[in-house]
C-alpha cells in the first residue's frame, strides 16, 4: 500500500523548471529516503507532498486524498530545514503549544522532547540553542501529534555522528510502529538506513529502488559510488 502517489508532477520556479513530470510512490510504514545533491528538487517535492507548493501540472495524493486537503493537517507532520518553532519560547513550551493544537497533553509533549534527545534542554529558550538542537526541537513539535506521515527535510544537518545515529534509530522505530517517513538528505551514506530510495538529479527521478537493489544494479557496495554510476550511465545515454 502506498501512502503517497505522485503522478507527472511539473513544478516551475519563475522561468526555471524544477521538477520535470516526476512520478513516484512512497510505501506506507517505511522510511523512504529522498536523496540527491542540492538543487535536485528534493525540497520542492516535499513541499508538494505536504500541499504548500504551487504546481504547474500533475497530481499528488497523500493518504488517499489530494495533497494539501484540510483533513490531512492533523495526519501529516512536516519539518523544514529551517527550525519552525518559536525562538522566544522554551523547548517545553513549544512542544506543549503544538501538542495543544493537536489535542494532546503535556505528557505527550514531554515524551516527544525526550525522544529527540532534548530532555536536558527542555527548559532552554529555542533561540539559545544550537542549530542542530533547534532542528530537533522542530522535530519534537512534529512528533507530538503522532502523524501518519512524517516529512523531514534534511533533519540530520548539523548533528554530530552519535546524534545522527540516534535519530535514524528513532526513524526506524517510528516506521516499525506504522508511521510513514520521507527523509531527505544529500549524504549518501544515510541511504543505507532507508527502506526505499528515491534518487533525484536536476528535477528528474534517477531511480526508485532499495539500497540492496541499487548496490546490485551498479555492482558496488558504496552507495555514493552507486549514485555516481547511475549519473554517468544516464549522461552516457543522453550523449
Amino acid at each position: 500500500m502506498d501512502a503517497v502517489v505522485v503522478r507527472d508532477l511539473v513544478v516551475d520556479r519563475g522561468r526555471n523548471r524544477v521538477l520535470h513530470g516526476l512520478s513516484c510512490s512512497v510505501p506506507a510504514g517505511r522510511v523512504t529516503g529522498l536523496l540527491g545533491p542540492s538543487g535536485s528538487g528534493k525540497s520542492t517535492l516535499m513541499r508538494a507532498v505536504v500541499g504548500v507548493q504551487k504546481v504547474r501540472s500533475g497530481e499528488v495524493t497523500v493518504l488517499g486524498r489530494p495533497a494539501g486537503t484540510p483533513a490531512l493537517r492533523s495526519r501529516v507532520g512536516y519539518v523544514t530545514q529551517a527550525p519552525s518553532v518559536y525562538p522566544d519560547l522554551t523547548v517545553r513550551e513549544n512542544a506543549r503549544y503544538f501538542a495543544a493544537l493537536q489535542g494532546r497533553g503535556a505528557r505527550e509533549a514531554d515524551t516527544a522532547i525526550a525522544d529527540v534527545g532534548l530532555a536536558d534542554a527542555a527548559g532552554q529558550l529555542v533561540g539559545d540553542l544550537s542549530g542542530g538542537q533547534a532542528g530537533r526541537a522542530s522535530l519534537a513539535c512534529a512528533l507530538v501529534g503522532d502523524p501518519e506521515l512524517l516529512v523531514l527535510d534534511e533533519p540530520t544537518v548539523g548533528l554530530d555522528p552519535v546524534l545522527r545515529v540516534d535519530l535514524w534509530d528513532r526513524f526506524a522505530a517510528l516506521a516499525a510502529a506504522g508511521t510513514t517517513l520521507i527523509v531527505s538528505s544529500h549524504v549518501m551514506d544515510e541511504a543505507a538506513r532507508c527502506d526505499r530510495l528515491l534518487l533525484l538529479r536536476d528535477g528528474d527521478l534517477l531511480a526508485d529502488t532499495t539500497p540492496a537493489q541499487l548496490r546490485a544494479g551498479t555492482g558496488t557496495e558504496d552507495l555514493e559510488e552507486a549514485f555516481l554510476r547511475l549519473v554517468l550511465e544516464r549522461e552516457g545515454a543522453r550523449a
